[in-house]
Order: structure tokens, then C-alpha cells, then sequence
């Protein structure tokens, strides 16, 4: 990529050039990450886009780095919760393949690539070797954000011996599971299933899921002493994240994606601290519009409060907000398109005046910069840049030394490698989808 010298562009002073991206090699290039974390306790590594081949690499690498030179011990990612647990058993010497953990361990596609499993191959061997593991946690809604049934199936689960007298109302669970999206691919039509439900039935399940909720809280002491502490924790948890999917596809039926997102990003900031309650330090994978401080402002919508912003509310200088910029290549397909199997796009060289724009003129390579270290000029440059790529072609307006204390640039990013073997354990219509799409 040819660097354009006639547009705004931060000085040599303010760049640090990342030697490679490969997550095998040599770390030595991540020293100035020492001095930037501090003692955080989670550092939040956001993208613009999922299904990158070069975002899945960069965070690969900076796993290693912070648990190999700084003794953090959880990967926690944008990904479902309850399915998180199986690809936590599996990376701490589980029995199963590493196919099927791609495949249902993790949602909303997050897992069938070649550069995910890699991430949990290499936490499963650190694992074997080590005293002290790293764990995995998903920290989003279940059902690749759509389905309330793998969480309301755990929770059953675990009743079955804390509370083995108990009976979920029949209606309830039906309708639960009348609206089951094998991914993310079903997610439209399984909406569109919520939508057509009488007012009196999504009612009915709302009614039942609050009444489970507060049944287990007050039973906490009796399942404790029938099952542990650990059980129970984490089926309230996988209780609470189902009632805001609950409220979340509620909001979606009436036209509210504002209430559906702030819903959203309230249970993540609130699953992270759930986390932080078991491990001392966490590396955090989510989108850039997750991890910022600041309100996202999407195109058409008022602003919405991200997980980012609670959580640096909540933890000041324990939260440290890494965001990320791209140049061109591929990215995410947000149309409508996506979902028969058209997966990438092409993507366009930065607008003028975006915050990506300002990051690729500056240097030719993949570099990282420290915004709470600028120089007055480096810092007025970054405050010019009021607009930052949200969401595949989209804009937002964004202060970037509000949003993000460092960001991470990578001038060309490709598709992600597709995991056949991981694609063969997939439900069929993520296989179909797949086998649609023609890569680059």
C-alpha cells in the first residue's frame, strides 16, 4: 500500500510498528505493551469487523503476550455464554475434538474459522503444561442471540438436581423452543416466528422466566448445599443472560434496536464482572462498538451506552480500551445478502477525515499508537478525526481519545480461513451458507 503523504498523519514519534501478526512468532515487538497496561485488570481488544483473518491473529498474538508476560488467566469473548462452557472444558484438557468445540462451543459464527481454533489450540496446550491455566468464557447472550432454549436448557439441567421437584409451565418451554435458531443464518426467520406470537404467549414466557429467576434466588442456600457454589453461580448466570434475550427480541418485535442494544451490552458488562469475580486479570475480544468508552452512535439511531463504557464506570483504570482500524480488503457483508451466503465485501479505502483515514496515511504496516501519550500535534491530529467505520460501509461519529486509549491499525484484512472440519459439525444451515460463499 502506497502511503498518502498530502493527508493528515501522526508523527514517527506516535507509531509503533508490529513486526508481524503471525502468532507463533517472536513477541518481543509487544514490549511497549508493558508500560500501556499498567495494572489493568481487563484489557478490552476490540475490531471493526468480525470473521477477519488478521483481527483473529493480532488478538491471538496479544493472548499470548499478556498471559505468558503478565499472568492473565481468562480469554473472555463476544460469544454466547452458555455455549462458552464447553470450549472452556475442552482448552483445560477436556475429552472431545476441537471440530465440534468450533462448531457449538462458540455463536454467531464466531468459532467455525481456522484462526479461532488455533486461539483454543493454543490455550488448551499452554493448559497442559502450566500451573496456572487461562479459561474461556463467552460473555454474550445464548443462542447466537436470537434462542432462549440452550439457556433455559442449562438451567434445567442443573434443577434436575438442585431442585428436582420443579416443573417449567409446558407453554413456556414450548415456546421457547418454537423459536430455536441453529446460528446466527436463523436468526431472521426466528424472529419473524417471535414476531407472529400472540401478545398473551410471549407474555406468558417472560412471566415464567422471571418466576424461575426468582425462584432460584430465593432457593439460593438449598441448591447450594444439593449441588456448589460454582454450579449455582453459573446457572443463574445462564438464567440471567436468557431473560435479556428475552427483553432484547421483545424490544426487536416492537421496532426498538436502541433498548435492544443498551439491553444487550448491560448483560455482557455485567457477565465481565461476573468473570472478574473468578480471575484476576482478562483479556476481552469484542467489537470496537463494545469495548469503547464513549456512547456509539450508529447511523439513524440515538446513541447507545456499550459494555466499554459501563465498565470503565465500574473499574476507572482497571479497564483499558484497545480499539482498531483497518485500510482496505475485505469485511464483513452487512446486507441482506449475508444470509444466503454472501459473507464478505470489498472494503473501500477510509473516508477522508475518519479516524481510519488518519491511521493509514501515518504508516505502511500494521502498527499500534498510545493516545494517552500523543504529542500536542499528535493529539490535535487525532481530534480532527471525528468519524470512525462502525459497521461494515457505515460511519459514526467518534472522539477517538474519548472512545479508546490505544488502537491498533492493520492497513489490509482478509476473510477469515473457514474450518472445513469445523464446518462439517456445523448445524445445516450454517454448511449451506458456506458452501454459497466464494472466497476471494
Amino acid at each position: 500500500m502506497t502511503m498518502n503523504t498530502t493527508a493528515a498523519r501522526l508523527t514517527d514519534e506516535a507509531i509503533v510498528p508490529l513486526r508481524t501478526l503471525d502468532p507463533t512468532g517472536p513477541l518481543d515487538d509487544l514490549a511497549w505493551l508493558d508500560e500501556a497496561i499498567g495494572d489493568a485488570r481487563v484489557v478490552a481488544i476490540g475490531e471493526s469487523a468480525h470473521y477477519n483473518r488478521e483481527f483473529y491473529e493480532l488478538r491471538h498474538r496479544l493472548l499470548r503476550y499478556l498471559v505468558e508476560r503478565h499472568g492473565f488467566s481468562a480469554y473472555a469473548m463476544e460469544t454466547g455464554f452458555v455455549e462458552g462452557r464447553q470450549a472452556d472444558a475442552w482448552i483445560r484438557g477436556g475429552e472431545g475434538r476441537l471440530d465440534q468445540v468450533m462448531a457449538n462451543g462458540l455463536t454467531s459464527l464466531m468459532g467455525v474459522w481456522t484462526q479461532m481454533g488455533a486461539h483454543l489450540q493454543w490455550m488448551r496446550d499452554h493448559n497442559g503444561t502450566t500451573g496456572r491455566p487461562v479459561g474461556f468464557y463467552g460473555i454474550d447472550l445464548p443462542g447466537s442471540m436470537v434462542s432462549m432454549e440452550p439457556g433455559l436448557d442449562a438451567v434445567l439441567s442443573y434443577l434436575e438436581q438442585a431442585d428436582p421437584e420443579f416443573r417449567l409451565d409446558p407453554q413456556a418451554r414450548e415456546t421457547a423452543c418454537g423459536l430455536a435458531a441453529p446460528s446466527a443464518f436463523s436468526a431472521p426467520a426466528a424472529l419473524a416466528a417471535y414476531g407472529a406470537l400472540a401478545v398473551e404467549t410471549r407474555d406468558a414466557l417472560t412471566a415464567a422466566l422471571a418466576d424461575l429467576a426468582a425462584r432460584m434466588k430465593g432457593r439460593r442456600l438449598d441448591y447450594v448445599r444439593r449441588t456448589t457454589v460454582d454450579a449455582y453461580e453459573r446457572a443463574l448466570r445462564s438464567l440471567r443472560v436468557t431473560l435479556t434475550l428475552d427483553t432484547v427480541v421483545r424490544a426487536l418485535a416492537r421496532g426498538d434496536q436502541q433498548a435492544a442494544m443498551c439491553d444487550r451490552d448491560a448483560a455482557i458488562a455485567d457477565t465481565v464482572e461476573w468473570i472478574l469475580r473468578r480471575e484476576d486479570r482478562i483479556i476481552l475480544a469484542a467489537h470496537n462498538g463494545h469495548v469503547q468508552r464513549r456512547p456509539l452512535t450508529l447511523p439513524g439511531m440515538p446513541p447507545m451506552t456499550p459494555m466499554g463504557m459501563r465498565l470503565a464506570e465500574r473499574l476507572g483504570t482497571g479497564y483499558l480500551a484497545i480499539g482498531a482500524t483497518s485500510g482496505t480488503g475485505q469485511t464483513l457483508n452487512t446486507g441482506a445478502d449475508f444470509y444466503t451466503g454472501t459473507l464478505f465485501t470489498d472494503l473501500e479505502a477510509p473516508e477522508p477525515g475518519s479516524l481510519d483515514a488518519l491511521m493509514a496515511a501515518s504508516h505502511d504496516g500494521p502498527f499500534a499508537t498510545d493516545l494517552r501519550r500523543l504529542s500536542p500535534a499528535d493529539t490535535d491530529a487525532v481530534r480532527a478525526a471525528t468519524r470512525q467505520r462502525a459497521v461494515g460501509a457505515f460511519y459514526a461519529d467518534q472522539s477517538p481519545l474519548d472512545a479508546f486509549d490505544l488502537v491498533v491499525h492493520l492497513p489490509y484484512v482478509t476473510a477469515a480461513e473457514p474450518d472445513q472440519a469445523a464446518l462439517a459439525q456445523a448445524p445445516s444451515d450454517v454448511q449451506q451458507a458456506f458452501s454459497r460463499w466464494k472466497p476471494a
